[in-house]
């Protein structure tokens, strides 16, 4: 359990800034870690060690490793989740809609490819947390949204469930490789994100007069 999520909302002052700084630094620490030997073979002990902090410090934020995972988690899909959202919503084309959700996804992803790395390595772990993958809880309101726009007129009328699989599709595995460029290079990050929305944009937007046509044949 993230223990900081227990305090009171009304902490304030030097001990509340003191707590968000070892909380950050515990989190820092661990995204190193894992990086390093892998989530399987880390231990708290090497996060502890990573932070400089006493080791009883450690279980006033947190009780175990699989809850430092859920918070790096939680922070990385609360963020991207609502980015995405936001951007879809206030989308005023077909292909605005469809390159600004890829752009939030693989931006994130490029920003933070530790995580997201982290997240397909531990697909058991992560449902055993969430009750998902890794997708499914970056595209949770995708559905949603894919239903607004066709009501808008942004999306052409055809089956929401099978569109919402092609947007899977096409960004499960290309957020992977998003991720692993974004390892190898983190100074070209932003622009590999850049360059994967637009191919995915691309390559979908090129299918939608036939979905089109396959819409009004049905």
């Amino acid at each position: 359990m993230d223990m900081l999520k227990l305090t009171s909302p009304q902490a304030t002052g030097k001990r509340a800034l003191n707590r968000i700084r070892n909380r950050h630094a515990i989190l820092r620490a661990a995204r190193d870690c894992f990086q390093e030997h892998g989530y399987d073979n880390t231990t708290i002990r090497d996060i502890v060690r990573r932070t400089g902090l006493a080791a009883g410090t450690f279980y006033n934020y947190f009780s175990s490793k699989q809850d430092i995972f859920a918070a790096l988690l939680s922070d990385f899909l609360t963020s991207l989740n609502n980015d995405m959202s936001q951007q879809r919503q206030s989308a005023s084309s077909t292909q605005e809609f469809v390159y600004r959700a890829y752009l939030a996804l693989y931006s994130a992803t490029a920003k933070d490819p530790v995580v997201y790395e982290l997240a397909h390595q531990n697909q058991r772990a992560l449902r055993n947390l969430f009750g998902s993958d890794i997708l499914g809880l970056t595209m949770l309101s995708l559905e949603e949204d894919v239903r607004n726009a066709m009501t808008r007129g942004l999306l052409p009328a055809v089956d929401a469930d099978y569109l919402c699989a092609a947007f899977f599709g096409v960004a499960y595995d290309t957020s992977m490789l998003v991720a692993r460029r974004a390892h190898q290079k983190p100074e070209l990050a932003q622009d590999e994100a850049r360059t994967a929305a637009e191919f995915s944009t691309q390559l979908f937007v090129g299918g939608f007069p036939a979905l089109t046509r396959l819409s009004s044949e049905g």
